[in-house]
């Protein structure tokens, strides 16, 4: 066997295990998972106790975690609400988003508290789709207008800033002009295999072959998709675009393909989010607690006031687009939706890593906009679920009772 070491990797399977099930034992302390994990490995990273660090073992999954959390959030993107309506709202308010971070990066720049104002502008863009939808269902909000204009926002959102992120701070292709012929090529690809994909899924010997192996040991359908995740974050390199592209647009094909109508294998998402989110994804959170530069972000007191002022940016950024929705539905769930729709925490971090690896962004930037993400994780969603919770019994309560 190679001379690896795994004691490191121990370490972070540990708090990816010890992180949700201590907050399970304090179910009213509504922090997700991911901010604990992260903490934690900055606790422990060299940052801070310098118990672990972040050898090949854990690097390798941690990007394996990377392109899993990337490809399940192509597959909460749901084609039937991104139409009508949504789809304008959602379009019209990421044009106003990404007008607002554009003005918003240039002057963050102009106040020397950024290098790079494109890119500061592309990274608080995104929403993080994979804690907003958690959040809505758990809420039970994922099915009503409200949810699904939301989602359909957050969906668009994510999507252009992967897009936007590929085509002008990729680490391989050279020049703009070059990215974009090669995205139009990797799209095209990417639309051939759905098609056939999903002309093979219509044949029925295919289709009964795959449904008398996929809940045996072979698990087919969980295979398959792996199989298209590791295959698109491959073909994208090779195309010399970001991997998160790859996995973003795996996970959309398959939740365009996949539709399983007549529920003949209704567990097959919740094999992948055991794959992803039981090993993967933690350890990616976890690594990236441990990659955190906390010297750099505490180096003065001018950069740990970009902490603050990042959240703010996000909020405006994000935020502002909501007031679109004020005439639907209210003032309450209006703000609601701002909220929901700044928080971001998994892009933030995959983008901060791509631009410090490129010299676009110094660490102290870096670990600010991580800072950031990481606190409109901890309050965006609980106070949006509060305004929801209010506005719910405010609606309740002004209810007509029956005779």
């Amino acid at each position: 066997m190679p001379d690896v070491s795994f004691g490191n990797l121990v370490a972070v399977c540990a708090v990816a295990f010890a992180a949700p099930l201590v907050l399970g034992f304090a179910p009213k302390v509504r922090v997700p998972a991911v901010v604990l994990e992260i903490v934690v490995g900055i606790a422990i990273g060299p940052s801070g106790l310098g118990w672990v660090s972040a050898d090949l073992p854990v690097q390798l999954l941690a990007l394996l975690g990377l392109s899993f959390l990337l490809f399940q959030a192509g597959l909460e993107v749901d084609v039937e609400r991104l139409r009508g309506r949504p789809l304008a709202l959602a379009g019209g308010g990421f044009a106003i988003s990404f007008a607002l971070a554009l003005a918003a990066a240039a002057a963050v720049s102009e106040l020397g508290l950024a290098d790079s104002p494109l890119l500061v502008a592309v990274i608080v863009s995104a929403t993080g789709l994979g804690v907003v939808v958690p959040v809505l269902k758990d809420a039970g909000e994922t099915g009503t207008p409200f949810g699904q204009l939301v989602i359909a926002s957050s969906s668009v959102a994510d999507f252009s800033a992967v897009i936007l992120l590929t085509l002008l701070f990729s680490m391989e292709a050279s020049g703009a002009g070059s990215k974009l012929v090669l995205l139009i090529g990797f799209a095209a690809l990417a639309a051939v295999v759905g098609v056939a994909i999903a002309r093979a899924g219509r044949r029925l010997r295919i289709s009964g072959v795959l449904e008398r192996l996929q809940d045996t040991t072979s698990q087919i359908r969980v295979r398959g998709a792996v199989l298209l995740l590791v295959a698109f974050v491959g073909v994208a390199e090779r195309f010399g675009l970001e991997a998160i592209l790859g996995a973003f647009v795996a996970g959309a094909i398959l939740s365009v393909v996949d539709r399983d109508l007549m529920m003949t294998h209704e567990h097959f998402r919740l094999k992948l989010e055991a794959v992803g989110f039981g090993f993967f994804v933690p350890v990616f959170f976890v690594a990236s607690g441990l990659r955190f530069d906390l010297a750099a972000l505490s180096s003065g007191p001018s950069t740990v006031l970009r902490v603050p002022v990042f959240v703010a940016v996000l909020l405006m950024v994000r935020g502002v687009p909501a007031l679109l929705y004020r005439r639907e539905f209210g003032i309450r769930r209006m703000f609601a939706a701002a909220l929901f729709q700044a928080t971001s925490l998994s892009f933030i971090v995959a983008a901060v890593q791509i631009g410090t690896t490129l010299g676009k962004l110094d660490a102290a930037t870096g670990a600010a906009l991580v800072a950031a993400g990481l606190m409109s994780v901890l309050v965006f969603p609980a106070v949006g679920l509060a305004l929801l919770q209010r506005d719910a019994a405010t609606r309740g309560s002004s209810a007509p009772s029956t005779p």
